[in-house]
């Protein structure tokens, strides 16, 4: 009875439409050139990324304070590869550590790497190269790069299937169409699902992934979300399990670019259905669980944003489930690239572009 009740209300939750709630959007820096990830700093400002290279600390006002080269090891810039993302761990303020994911290699042979560092006097310092993707591949196509610290202080690093290795997402002996886990030193945790398990790279924590871009953590109801590109339609949002296989390309909802089916299975015995999927797709980019106090309404829903679908998608949640879906920002006409609940309880986005800009939206 139980169950049935709770389906009831998801039935009349999702058939209530939502209402936007009154917000403007603000410009806090522009001529940013095609910036990819976001950060806040203890001080009130910014650190982002621009995938062309450069590490930038954009004051609260929008003033830069800091452009750097950003001298990563073998670092490759070229199409969807380049600098990806910064993640201030949670003893920056101790230690001033922060992790880079970036494109490392040349045109004909390349992969995703991690790199530790130290933001120090708005100058990069002590860069090490603590974790490097297998195998190398050729071409400059998913990547994924998004990162996040769990509450255990490990870190979770999305990897893509490099595009025309699909196939390879569901070989578990390396590290194409992952989510790995690692602990912030690079090394891997004893707890990982395959650590011990004969022919699985010990790094990887999921499996079966397209390209995710977006991951975040639901601490109170100890969810983990992630999103990936499909290819045509077949964009999906997943909860992430601990060995779960979430197969692509065994079972998707999209179909080749070329109009043929990947796949005749849309589910799949042993692999994990998605919780959402669009189609057509969207191209999901950033992603951000709202738990700020400026739009009460907007409390733990999820925040989505889209590249090709240049919109800001809504996901309103309950128990794990989307019960109903908003756009936002279309008035914008701009793909966006990433999203972040700000300390201050606003959102911030970044918008793909060679002239790229950080907004804010607060309440009108």
């Amino acid at each position: 009875m139980k169950k049935r009740l709770s389906g009831c209300l998801l039935v009349l939750l999702a058939s209530v439409k939502l209402l936007a709630a009154p917000y403007q959007v603000q410009t806090v820096a522009e001529n940013l050139n095609y910036p990819w990830s976001l950060a806040f700093m203890p001080d009130g400002s910014y650190l982002l990324t621009e995938r062309t290279g450069k590490l930038k600390q954009v004051g609260a006002t929008g003033e830069q304070l800091a452009a750097v080269t950003a001298a990563l090891p073998e670092l490759y810039i070229g199409a969807q590869g380049g600098l990806l993302e910064v993640l201030l761990p949670a003893a920056f303020e101790q230690n001033q550590q922060i992790l880079l994911s970036y494109v490392c290699g040349d045109a004909k042979a390349n992969t995703v790497c991690l790199a530790s560092a130290r933001w120090q006097q708005q100058q990069l310092s002590d860069i090490q190269q603590i974790f490097k993707a297998k195998p190398y591949r050729q071409g400059a196509a998913h990547y994924g790069g998004r990162m996040l610290q769990l509450p255990d202080a490990s870190i979770v690093l999305t990897l893509g299937d490099g595009f025309d290795y699909r196939e390879q997402a569901q070989n578990p002996a390396n590290h194409l169409g992952k989510i790995i886990r690692l602990n912030i030193d690079g090394s891997v945790p004893a707890d990982n699902p395959f650590v011990a398990k004969d022919g699985y790279a010990a790094e990887i924590f999921s499996l079966g992934h397209r390209n995710v871009q977006g991951i975040v953590f639901d601490q109170r109801n100890k969810l983990l979300y992630s999103h990936e590109h499909g290819p045509r339609g077949g964009d999906e949002l997943n909860i992430i399990r601990a060995g779960g296989n979430y197969g692509w390309p065994v079972a998707t909802q999209g179909i080749d670019y070329t109009g043929a089916r990947v796949s005749p299975f849309r589910q799949y015995p042993g692999m994990i259905t998605a919780i959402w999927h669009w189609s057509p797709s969207i191209a999901p980019a950033g992603m951000t669980l709202y738990q700020g106090e400026l739009f009460p309404a907007w409390q733990g829903n999820l925040f989505i944003t889209a590249l090709a679908g240049k919109a800001l998608h809504r996901l309103q949640m309950v128990n794990g489930q989307v019960v109903a879906e908003q756009r936002l920002l279309t008035e914008l006409n701009s793909r966006l690239r990433d999203v972040r609940t700000g300390p201050d309880g606003a959102l911030y986005l970044l918008t793909d572009s060679a002239n790229g800009q950080l907004l804010r939206l607060v309440p009108q």
